[in-house]
C-alpha cells in the first residue's frame, strides 16, 4: 500500500499546496508520525496526477519561476475517504536504532552504555521541549476549547500523542540509567 499517497491526498484535502509546501509539512506536524523525503514526494505527486487523484495549475512566482499548485480532485477525495474508513492492522514495530543498540548493550562497557543512554535522554528532552513549544503555538491559534469540529483537532491529536510518547521514553530512560551504574 502506498501510504504516502494518502498522506498527500489528506494534505491537499485541507487546501491547495505546492510540492515544497507538502515537503515542509513532512518536516512539521506529519513528521511526528510519518516521514517522507523530497525524493519520494515528487514522484508520488506525478503518480497521483496520472491517476487523476490530484491536479495542478502552474503559476508564475517572481518574474520567471514556475510553481505547481496541487489540489485534490473529486476522485482523489473519494479515494481518501475510502482509505480513511478502512481499518488497518497494528503496524509492525517501528525501527528504533537506539533500542537496537540497547539490545546489544552487553557488547559495550558501562561507560559507553551510560554515554549512549545519557545522549538519548538529552535528545528526547530537547524533542519534548520542541513539542511543548509547538503545542503552545497551537493553543494560541485556538480561540475556544479544542473539539472534533475544530480544523486543528487532528494536529492536537498528533501533538498530544507525540508528547506522551516522548514523556514515556524519558521516564523509561531515567529509570534505566541508574541500573547501568550498578
Amino acid at each position: 500500500m502506498r501510504v504516502l499517497k494518502y498522506a498527500i491526498l489528506g494534505l491537499l484535502d485541507k487546501g491547495e499546496l505546492s510540492g515544497y509546501d507538502i515537503t515542509s509539512q513532512f518536516k512539521k506536524e506529519i513528521g511526528q508520525f510519518w516521514s517522507a523525503k523530497h525524493s519520494q514526494i515528487y514522484p508520488e505527486l506525478k503518480k497521483l496526477t496520472d491517476e487523476g487523484f490530484i491536479e495542478y495549475q502552474t503559476v508564475i512566482q517572481g518574474t520567471k519561476l514556475e510553481k505547481k499548485i496541487y489540489s485534490i480532485t473529486k476522485s482523489g477525495k473519494q479515494e481518501l475517504d475510502k482509505w480513511l474508513n478502512t481499518f488497518s492492522p497494528i503496524p509492525e514495530t517501528a525501527k528504533d536504532e537506539f533500542m537496537l543498540k540497547a539490545y546489544f548493550i552487553s557488547s559495550m562497557s558501562k561507560e559507553e552504555a551510560n554515554e549512549l543512554f545519557t545522549d538519548q535522554l538529552i535528545k528526547r528532552k530537547r524533542k519534548l521541549n520542541h513539542l511543548d513549544e509547538r503545542f503552545n503555538e497551537l493553543q494560541e491559534k485556538i480561540d475556544d476549547p479544542i473539539s472534533f469540529d475544530s480544523p486543528h483537532f487532528g494536529h492536537f491529536l498528533v501533538l498530544t500523542k507525540a508528547i506522551e510518547r516522548e514523556k514515556g521514553y524519558i521516564e523509561w530512560l531515567e529509570r534505566m540509567l541508574p541500573m547501568l551504574n550498578k
